[in-house]
């Protein structure tokens, strides 16, 4: 069936010279694999499909679980400074590898698009974004299902395992400090002041945020941009 869609780019995988296999979440059908005949040949825009574009598409589904094609591509939002500023650029490779791992669904979650193209645009519209990677990943949890309990912030440990604050340190427990640390980020929101944490302690909430997701997603991957994102932020 054809169907039309924004999509959000999340991995490309190269096929042979000149063909793209382009991995998307779109708003109307989830998760997408679509084949990109041609990609690197005249006329086309490879620019198209880097990480987290977003993208009208007229795509022709047979959701049989094989590649899909596409009609008609064009971009749904422009953006002005995310592929020209190393720090947001970067912020979207990771991100956009975080969420290769992560979403698995075929069914379409439309608040979770939504929540994502309006932090897109909010990363590419403003300078200051020193934290955007890891408060967006707090509110991805969010749509994944395993978003921290809070009833009981004011205890000292947070239980990664259990997502909760308690008091008992356990195995899987945060140290007080780090507990300290992960209870301030979960209170930011994109627009907070961008330097409340050094680049030390952004380091160590990058840590928790990713033990956190390889404990209640089966088979999440180390992002590899990682070390990337590490450097550029140190």
């Amino acid at each position: 069936m054809l169907l039309r869609t924004r999509a959000i780019v999340l991995n490309t995988v190269r096929y042979q010279e000149k063909s793209l296999i382009v991995r998307c979440l779109t708003r109307e059908a989830g998760i997408k694999s679509y084949f990109i005949h041609s990609a690197f040949g005249k006329g086309r825009k490879i620019s198209y499909f880097q990480p987290l574009t977003i993208l009208d598409v007229l795509a022709s589904h047979r959701n049989k679980g094989t590649l899909e094609n596409l009609r008609e591509i064009s971009l749904g939002l422009t953006y002005q400074s995310i592929p020209a500023d190393i720090y947001k650029s970067t912020i979207a490779i990771f991100l956009a590898e975080v969420l290769h791992h992560a979403v698995r669904e075929e069914q379409p979650n439309p608040p979770f698009f939504d929540f994502l193209e309006t932090a897109l645009h909010w990363l590419d519209t403003h300078d200051e974004t020193a934290n955007f990677h890891l408060i967006a990943m707090v509110q991805i949890t969010r749509f994944l299902g395993f978003y921290p309990d809070v009833s009981n912030k004011a205890e000292s440990f947070f239980d990664l395992r259990d997502g909760r604050f308690t008091s008992h340190c356990g195995t899987e427990a945060l140290s007080e400090p780090e507990t300290q640390l992960f209870s301030r980020l979960l209170d930011l929101k994109f627009g907070s002041d961008q330097k409340l944490f050094s680049g030390t302690q952004r380091q160590i909430l990058l840590r928790i945020l990713l033990d956190y997701y390889a404990m209640h997603l089966e088979g999440f991957n180390r992002p590899k941009s990682v070390d990337v994102l590490r450097e550029v932020f140190a």
